[in-house]
């Protein structure tokens, strides 16, 4: 059932096993940082925003208003 004698065998797969290991380390590595990025970049959104919230309060509390946009 087993088509490899040992588990030696297995991991070096006749000689190909550099190229069958590496694509599937690239393939994990890209996959990983496809669900990781997206949770950095709105973390970096997300502070950016409150940084942009925070100075608008301060500049309408200095001019005696309101931190809403008219409109």
């Amino acid at each position: 059932m087993f088509q490899f004698d040992s588990f030696a065998d297995f991991l070096i797969m006749d000689g190909h096993g550099v190229y069958v290991w590496v694509s599937y380390l690239v393939t994990l590595l890209v996959m990983v940082w496809l669900v990781i990025w997206p949770l950095i970049a709105s973390r970096q959104t997300r502070n950016a925003l409150r940084r942009s919230q925070a100075r608008q309060q301060r500049f309408a509390e200095r001019r005696g208003g309101s931190a809403e946009p008219d409109g």
